[in-house]
């Protein structure tokens, strides 16, 4: 099995540490080594924070510049803040609401163009997956579900050796029971997002 190097990339409070457990806890299921590693810059306040993902056979969880085979963006500013862990052949997924931070609020800092952005990413790399996952978030009932929907996304591709099953079913057992209704259907919504 080739080891697979995925980042996840978003701001506090957006639920990328939970998409990296549930995407953990289905990569055990299919019985697959798996190891995870996690940056937490401030993030109760909106700071960044970086999940790395190792699938297969690695001896660390660290990824380094230029190697992550799939980048994971759950805030556009994020993913293009991120690009340099890519390389000629990754596949990128992103979110294309924007969450400004707060010195963008202020004045004092200027939010990049998506356009730009995203030709920029397409440069860069093999593929890019890119829509508004917010918005799909809150058809499934809860905008916070912004996570599954890009998990949802990430399985469609087929580059992980997890199926849509092994996913959902460690939804229903690490996400709360009276949210996995909703996290069940953003995951279905954002697997028919990636659709190409």
């Amino acid at each position: 099995m080739n080891t697979i190097r995925l980042i996840i990339v978003a701001v506090g409070g957006q639920g990328n540490l939970l998409a990296s457990k549930v995407l953990g806890e289905a990569a055990l299921a299919a019985g697959v080594p798996v190891r995870m590693s996690e940056i937490h810059g401030m993030a109760q306040r909106g700071g960044v924070v970086e999940s790395a993902v190792v699938v297969g056979q690695a001896g660390s969880s660290l990824i380094s510049d230029g190697e992550a085979d799939i980048l994971v963006g759950f805030e556009p500013s994020e993913t293009l803040r991120a690009l340099g862990k890519c390389h000629r052949d990754t596949v990128v997924i992103t979110n294309l609401a924007p969450l400004p931070p707060f010195t963008v609020a202020i004045g004092r800092g200027v939010y990049p163009d998506l356009d730009r952005a995203q030709s920029l990413i397409r440069e860069k790399t093999k593929q890019l997956i890119a829509f508004d996952a917010v918005a799909l978030a809150k058809e499934a009932g809860n905008v916070m579900a912004l996570n599954m929907v890009l998990l949802g996304a990430l399985i469609q591709t087929g580059l992980l050796p997890i199926t849509a099953e092994q996913v959902q079913a460690a939804i229903r057992t690490k996400t709360k029971a009276d949210l996995a209704p909703v996290n069940l259907k953003a995951f279905a919504l954002g697997m028919a997002a990636a659709v190409s």
